[in-house]
């Protein structure tokens, strides 16, 4: 019975430990992904509960690498359902910074007001690429499509990105 008591306790001390070290990663990709910081936050919390359930085959490989594939995932199938966003001012954006960070803010909301104008396969393969740092075969890999669709969607949202911030189409 000791035994068990210790096993579950080490499980649960080191998802703990996970969540302290990843949530603020996670919730970033999910703002980024969705647009809205109140949705991104459930994306987390179902993506830990995901990620709690199979944490055996998520502590074996890369626990953040396996949360962010889980995140991705209920995004996707959260487009799939409902095929139309209703996107919120992300001004709202979880931000502790204080008034020296506004530029940082004010740039940082900028960039997720243009990725929410971008459709949703070129949007997910940017904040992928540019954001969480992934390389091609990498966003290929999680988003199980080729490489060559990851570089045309990539291509086709840097592109819009561009003509959105040079037009300054942003509110």
């Amino acid at each position: 019975m000791d035994s068990e008591r210790s096993a579950v306790g080490t499980r649960d001390e080191e998802f703990l430990d996970f969540v302290a070290a990843s949530g603020r990663y996670l919730l970033r990709t999910a703002v980024l992904l969705c647009g809205d910081p109140v949705r991104a936050e459930e994306l987390v919390q179902a993506t830990y509960e995901r990620t709690y359930r199979s944490w055996r085959a998520a502590r074996d490989g890369d626990p953040q690498a396996y949360a962010r594939r889980v995140l991705v995932n209920l995004r996707i199938d959260g487009w799939r359902r409902t095929r139309r966003e209703v996107l919120v001012d992300p001004g709202a954006l979880p931000d502790r910074a204080g008034p020296d960070h506004t530029g940082a803010v004010v740039a940082r909301n900028a960039v997720v007001q243009a990725l929410a104008r971008l459709p949703l396969t070129q949007r997910r393969v940017v904040v992928m690429r540019h954001l969480l740092d992934l390389t091609e075969t990498e966003v290929a890999r999680e988003l199980e499509i080729s490489v060559g669709t990851v570089k045309s969607h990539h291509a086709r949202g840097i592109a819009r990105l561009r003509q959105i911030f040079a037009e300054g189409e942003l509110r």
